[in-house]
């Protein structure tokens, strides 16, 4: 505009010049020549004034351009400077991908010179194992030309580089100035990014590997997070119960501890104890729970997270350890009762024996009275053999058992006693493998069992017997007490009675425990199976359910021999004058010991105590073929004396007596080396036969 402005202010002074000019040239007179003089240096006044105001506007508008080229050199400067130096890598391509621009961001992060990158297709930069899925995308932006973000490999051999990058592109529509179409690339290194990730989900992998249960929820118990082992903990899928309120989902009902493990996670920080929960099925277990409060950036309680411990096998194991202990505990008790028992009770059955045979002349009443005493005591005997039967220190004799015998003995024998109203089942393979065990006390085991199975259904049932061979391995034998790794045959016994009641279930082994009427029943029946069953290295197992029935499990390890066991001599053996030394410090016993050998034709010494023993044997050495001792002696026990006795003669024959008839006395037996073992009380003909079978074989030894 100054340009054009200043062309017309000159036009208009040349005209002016001409016009005076002309009219110059036309006039003839002085004055007239000198008014156009005049009027032509005010015209020429005119001309230069306006050229002036010209000439000041446009230095003006020179300055003016000069200041708005000095700033738009350091916009441009400012932008490149922002360009080159961005935290991110920038990067201006054509549409197919060759480099145009690049700043030094992205040259730093490819590891090369800025001006290596000019002119180089951006695909050399992508790792080969993702070329085929960058061409992809180059295509889908010319397509779409739409801004677009992916993650890429960037590798470059050269620059040995190689990491993970977020890649945003745009497309730049080009214009009828020149300017063509193209792509700007803003990249930057995500390493630390995918490096947190895969950290988070290896964490997240180890709290899904853990057997615990993990869940995180907030202060209104809102279920936020819930981990593998809570879902196989709970039976809940994660799904099911995010957002959903724990205690409506995980509790029976609402319980005090529940408010005072809040208030004392709130307050403290954590909590530790054991909570009562359900699962999804409604089974109720126990859980060891752990609770840590969660904070967030102000430092405010924002969630809880609980780490839990299913301890319901745990719980279990210890209520059957503290059973077993108890009955530990009461075994000891009656062990020593039994033993002044089974003192008491060896003589008058011995009595009992003997007075037939030493006096034939006897009355029939007096016949009858003797027959009734040697019953009595005998019933006394089995009394105390069952007391002990239930304590874990009775031990049975080795012997086997067909379960199929004694199946179809005991199916006979319920046939009998059972109402009509109850059908019964067995179940038996004929080839099922022999037991450990007696016949007759297995015999009683099953029929104690079969007749609270009767007693359970006064209106009439079904009773099933079967047996299958299973193996119990190390994680079954972990999770049963007294279970231990090996072949074993379960005979189950399985009723459609009344049930037992869930709070008594663990109380029906204990001694004298009964639901049955007090003054008919002892409530020694089922801890007798327990004894019983355990002595043969087997043990009981019981489920129940109210208004179904019961099942009884009982599992006896399987015989490694097929021979089933001898049958008792029915003759008593006699001696031939042996000189035998009887040690015991019960008067009665030792004097109805020395009539009954006496009777059968043997001599006998008598010492009370031990020291007594060893004086008589000292004196007798020669003569003395069997020594008869007590393991249970005042001053020096029966041990003690049979080892000094070794000492003196090591091969001298001994058996030992006790009314202890406990696997810790056949232990101290086995380890002092004797040769035979008699339970208090025993019969004449036990003693006799126990006497012949050590002399015959230490005959035939020599």
């Amino acid at each position: 505009m100054m340009r054009d402005n200043l062309a017309q202010a000159i036009a208009g002074a040349h005209q002016r010049l001409e016009n005076l000019s002309a009219r110059a040239s036309q006039l003839g007179e002085p004055d007239a020549a000198m008014n156009l003089l005049q009027e032509a240096i005010a015209e020429t006044a005119i001309s230069l004034e306006e050229l002036h105001v010209l000439a000041e506007e446009l230095a003006q508008q020179n300055q003016e351009l000069v200041a708005t080229r000095h700033l738009v050199e350091a916009e441009r400067q400012s932008y490149q400077d922002l360009f080159n130096f961005a935290p991110d890598g920038y990067l201006v391509t054509d549409v197919t991908g060759v480099i145009e621009e690049a700043n030094y961001a992205a040259a730093n992060l490819l590891n090369v010179r800025q001006s290596y990158l000019i002119g180089k297709p951006l695909a050399v930069f992508i790792h080969q194992t993702e070329l085929l899925k960058f061409r992809s995308f180059i295509l889908e932006l010319r397509l779409q030309k739409q801004k677009h973000t992916q993650e890429f490999r960037l590798f470059h051999n050269e620059g040995n580089t190689d990491f993970p990058a977020e890649v945003t592109v745009a497309f730049t529509e080009g214009n009828s100035e020149g300017k063509k179409e193209g792509l700007r690339w803003l990249f930057r290194d995500i390493s630390d990014r995918v490096q947190a990730q895969q950290k988070i989900c290896e964490q997240a992998a180890l709290l899904d590997i853990t057997t615990d249960a993990i869940l995180v929820r907030d202060l209104h118990n809102q279920i936020l997070y819930w981990n593998k082992g809570a879902e196989n903990i709970y039976g809940w899928r994660a799904g099911e119960v995010l957002g959903r309120n724990t205690w409506e989902i995980l509790y029976p009902e609402n319980s005090p501890q529940l408010t005072v493990a809040l208030e004392t996670v709130l307050k403290q920080g954590s909590w530790v104890g054991e909570l009562h929960k359900i699962t999804r099925n409604g089974k109720p277990i126990i859980i060891n729970s752990r609770w840590t409060i969660m904070y967030d950036a102000a430092g405010l309680p924002k969630s809880i997270m609980s780490v839990d411990t299913d301890i319901t096998q745990k719980k279990q194991l210890e209520t059957k350890l503290q059973r077993v202990q108890q009955m530990e505990s009461l075994g000891t008790l009656t062990s020593a009762i039994a033993h002044d028992l089974n003192n008491i009770l060896s003589p008058m059955m011995t009595v009992a024996q003997l007075l037939p045979l030493k006096h034939p002349q006897l009355s029939e009443s007096s016949l009858q009275m003797l027959k009734l005493l040697e019953s009595n005591a005998k019933r006394g005997t089995d009394l105390v053999q069952q007391i002990q039967s239930f304590t874990s220190n009775f031990q049975q004799p080795d012997s086997i058992v067909s379960v199929v015998h004694l199946i179809e003995n005991v199916e006979q024998t319920i046939k009998s006693i059972f109402p009509k109203s109850i059908e019964i089942d067995t179940d038996i393979p004929s080839d099922i493998e022999m037991v450990l065990g007696d016949q007759t006390q297995l015999h009683e085991v099953l029929i104690k069992l079969l007749l609270n199975a009767r007693d359970a259904m006064p209106q009439g049932g079904k009773v099933r017997i079967s047996g299958n061979k299973t193996v119990i391995d190390e994680s079954f034998a972990k999770t049963h007490i007294r279970a231990t790794v090996g072949d074993y045959v379960v005979i189950t016994i399985s009723d459609s009675g009344v049930g037992i009641a869930p709070e008594i279930i663990d109380q029906i082994f204990e001694p004298f425990f009964t639901t049955k009427e007090k003054d008919k029943f002892t409530g020694l029946g089922l801890s007798t199976v327990m004894g019983i069953i355990n002595s043969y290295g087997g043990f009981v197992e019981v489920s129940s359910q109210l208004g179904i029935g019961s099942q009884f499990l009982v599992y006896l390890p399987i015989s490694e021999s097929g021979i089933l066991p001898r049958e008792d001599q029915i003759k008593l053996p006699t001696g031939n004058r042996e000189l035998i030394l009887v040690v015991d410090d019960e008067t009665a016993i030792t004097q109805i010991t020395k009539t009954t050998l006496e009777i059968h034709n043997y001599r006998v010494l008598i010492a009370q105590t031990g020291i007594e023993a060893l004086t008589l044997y000292t004196q007798h050495q020669q003569e003395i073929r069997l020594v008869l001792m007590d393991m249970m002696m005042p001053s020096m026990t029966g041990g003690t004396t049979i080892r000094t006795l070794q000492i003196m003669n090591p091969q001298v024959q001994i058996i030992a007596m006790s009314g202890l008839a406990s696997g810790e006395a056949l232990a101290q037996a086995t380890i002092t080396g004797i040769q035979g073992f008699l339970a208090k009380p025993f019969t004449a003909g036990e003693l006799l036969n126990a006497i012949n079978n050590v002399l015959v074989a230490n005959t035939a030894a020599n």
